[in-house]
């Protein structure tokens, strides 16, 4: 079985070209005869969408986006998320979902049971858990679905009543898919291929991991998607912080056609001390982060020009490098006023600084 992960950057409440962005990938994905292609949590409507789930006219273009989606699933099935509303009186109105299309029809939709309320999440607010536990039938393989959040609840504490993939196991799946929008930290690329491996470890199937990318005002997600094997191994990956579409081919004995990029290794639970972690830091990661965040959130907000205070010290300097990396030179304007508590060095080191920039 062919399958595409699809790894997009979308704009919250923006349907019309978040759903076109979708469009063309599933039409590409077509093109190189794909199975089956997956998108991240809510990729309609874009995540968080937060209070804007309180608004009829939010959801019923969410809901519309659905249908002209479905249209396009002839000769390939589509998992895309978006909010479904609930048909029980009681409860949140909302659930968080995935939609199963295929042959011009939505054939299933799987709701978010495990709804997070620490960090940057408050999905209780707006979403009832689900409660119905149901394998996908497609090309005589078994899909078990999960939401993000859904593959997290491991180990001897669990956050939640329940366990999606416990309830799923039972059922048989050939494998798993996980919708997400997990945002990117300085360590939270090596937890979730923890998380992964260690979902693959006590399930024995492979996993398909789709996780979104792109800025949402002060959250940033960096992508990086990923596939394992039924052993474990990392066979592949999407690229960090960058749009990217690319296929997998699962084979019957579970394995993958990418090859092994990354033995299975034993999961380490021991907490790294503070030199450790020192050492584990990704600086490269956290400054195309950083440079991602400033240029979303610009190019979301319809912004092109940016002023900035420049002293001639450390903060100041390192915001202007990645102001300019992030929305080129031109649009970039630093402004030095300097008083009698200034000192000759720091505004020299200002004036070389934006003499510089250029270079």
């Amino acid at each position: 079985m062919k399958i595409f992960l699809a790894q997009q950057n979308y704009l919250i409440g923006d349907f019309e070209n978040n759903t076109e962005k979708i469009i063309k990938a599933i039409r590409e994905a077509k093109s190189q005869n794909g199975d089956l292609i997956v998108f991240s949590e809510l990729s309609i409507c874009g995540y968080p969408p937060r209070d804007f789930l309180y608004f009829n006219n939010f959801i019923e273009k969410s809901l519309l986006c659905i249908e002209r989606i479905k249209t396009e699933s002839s000769g390939i099935a589509v998992l895309v998320g978006a909010p479904q509303k609930n048909p029980s009186v009681n409860g949140k109105r909302l659930y968080n979902a995935a939609y199963f299309l295929e042959d011009g029809e939505i054939k299933h939709v799987v709701q978010k049971p495990c709804l997070p309320t620490y960090d940057v999440f408050d999905e209780n607010r707006y979403f009832e858990p689900a409660s119905a536990w149901e394998i996908i039938n497609f090309k005589d393989k078994k899909l078990a679905v999960t939401i993000c959040e859904d593959i997290w609840n491991l180990g001897e504490n669990p956050l939640y009543t329940v366990c999606p993939m416990d309830q799923l196991i039972s059922k048989s799946p050939d494998f798993m898919i996980n919708l997400s929008a997990s945002p990117f930290d300085y360590t939270h690329s090596a937890d979730r291929k923890a998380i992964l491996k260690s979902n693959v470890q006590k399930y024995h199937v492979p996993v398909f991991y789709c996780n979104a990318v792109g800025s949402q005002t002060e959250i940033v997600f960096d992508g990086n998607s990923m596939v394992f094997d039924v052993n474990a191994n990392l066979c592949g990956s999407l690229k960090s912080f960058e749009e990217d579409l690319k296929s997998f081919v699962l084979q019957n004995d579970g394995t993958i056609n990418e090859g092994v990029i990354e033995a299975n290794t034993e999961i380490s639970n021991q907490q790294l001390n503070p030199s450790q972690l020192h050492a584990s830091l990704n600086i490269d990661s956290i400054y195309k982060a950083l440079v991602l965040g400033i240029k979303d959130y610009f190019q979301k907000m319809g912004f092109q020009k940016a002023i900035l205070g420049s002293s001639g010290g450390i903060d100041s300097a390192v915001t202007l490098a990645l102001a300019v990396e992030a929305l080129g030179e031109d649009n970039v304007l630093a402004v030095l006023m300097p008083s009698q508590f200034s000192s000759n060095h720091s505004v020299e080191d200002a004036v070389q600084l934006s003499k510089d920039r250029k270079s």
